[in-house]
């Protein structure tokens, strides 16, 4: 039977079309949220979660805010009463945390926020072994019993395997996600066969599919440009250090090419968009064989190919994964300590906010909100890097207010 186009109320668990359909919302959890003083820095941070849970943020390459602003999206692979991996919602004002989605199969790997309606976009195993893309509308409501409708997008064929996420257009009419055609038994197996892979796009309204680009490497890290439909970046997925690295692609198939071509002395990861025009990435300064070439944070001009360096840390492994404001003012980044570093694309400070996020059991993975006056991590502080919670950490005001007007000759 195709379910797709089905929509469900989220009610108690029944079995629906070959898969449990989601249960009831139970209500608003009670508040955890704390402020810790940095011992460092000084700077107040706001732990929303607290609970000894695994909760993570949502990948730094994505939108963490729902587009109404005031909840922040995140998943925990054991929060939920049943024990399942889910998707929660804490409301910022007052740390009201909601459980969204129930049930098995629910993938947590990649979860795509509109940037237009209150509305989760993720990939669930139907237990009929086909995947599905669904998408689950959120109330304004929902903190005080309102009910998460959740549909199906897109049912994909049997044996169908998706390769480290997907994307949604910047005019949200596609979803683009990355593919594994290979018969390796492992990620680490793939890599090392060199096995292709593909970009399909998902048609959001119709569910239909249909290739961009196959590849003779795994993909990984699908992104698509917010501000650019149609624009798509991927990466050759290793696990470690690829040859080249980042991928840019129209998507109607052409155009695809390098971005950044690498010399073998390089080890490029962890791009993301910050503006229509632009990626930043790390130039990763880790090792001492790496240092002998320029290293940290680059951004690559998608239309010149020009790059500018935002600089390294000067000890220890340097910076690694960062993300920025897309007025091209700021860019924020953590390094392999733990600690939390803002820098000012304009004149080059660099302010260290925040130290001793542990990076276990996963990183920092920092992005700033929508208004960029604050930046999002996950921690593993409170508990010594047994799990993780979600921290907002402040920009200083003084980067907030716009730069003074040179006075005129």
């Amino acid at each position: 039977m195709n379910n797709r186009g089905a929509i469900w109320i989220v009610v108690p668990t029944i079995l629906c079309c070959g898969f449990a359909v989601a249960q009831s919302n139970s209500g608003a959890i009670h508040s955890e949220k704390r402020v810790v003083m940095d011992e460092v820095t000084h700077v107040a941070m706001t732990f929303l979660t607290t609970a000894p849970a695994n909760d993570a943020k949502i990948y730094q390459t994505h939108p963490q805010w729902l587009a109404g602003g005031s909840r922040i999206i995140f998943r925990s692979t054991n929060r939920a009463a049943d024990g399942t991996p889910q998707i929660f919602a804490v409301r910022e004002r007052d740390g009201a945390i909601t459980q969204l989605t129930h049930g098995v199969g629910v993938h947590l790997g990649s979860i795509n926020l509109s940037r237009r309606t209150d509305q989760i976009f993720y990939l669930r195993d139907g237990g009929d072994h086909r995947l599905r893309m669904m998408a689950l509308t959120i109330p304004g409501n929902l903190e005080t019993g309102g009910t998460p409708v959740e549909r199906t997008v897109a049912v994909f064929p049997e044996g169908f395997r998706d390769s480290d996420g997907f994307a949604l257009d910047a005019d949200e009419s596609e979803a683009y996600i990355g593919v594994r055609l290979d018969n390796a038994p492992t990620p680490q197996a793939a890599a090392a066969q060199q096995v292709t892979g593909a970009v399909w796009a998902v048609d959001l309204a119709s569910g239909a599919t249909r290739l961009i680009v196959t590849t003779p490497f795994r993909v990984g890290h699908v992104e698509a440009n917010p501000w650019v439909p149609g624009e798509i970046m991927y990466c050759h997925e290793t696990g470690g250090d690829a040859p080249q690295r980042m991928w840019i692609v129209k998507a109607d198939g052409t155009g695809n090419r390098p971005l950044y071509i690498e010399t073998p002395t390089e080890w490029i990861t962890h791009e993301t968009f910050v503006d229509r025009d632009h990626v930043m990435f790390s130039i990763m300064g880790h090792r001492d064989d790496l240092r002998r070439h320029p290293t940290g944070i680059a951004v690559i001009n998608l239309r010149t190919d020009r790059v500018e360096l935002l600089g390294q840390l000067a000890e220890g492994g340097g910076f690694w994964h960062s993300s920025g404001t897309p007025d091209g003012r700021l860019a924020v980044a953590d390094d392999f300590a733990g600690e939390i570093y803002l820098i000012d694309r304009r004149n080059g400070e660099r302010v260290l906010l925040s130290t001793g996020h542990v990076m276990r059991p996963d990183h920092a993975h920092p992005n700033f909100s929508p208004d960029g006056t604050r930046i999002l991590i996950q921690s593993g502080r409170l508990t010594g890097g047994k799990s993780l919670d979600l921290v907002t950490i402040p920009v200083p005001a003084r980067f907030l207010t716009p730069p003074k007007a040179s006075p005129s000759p």
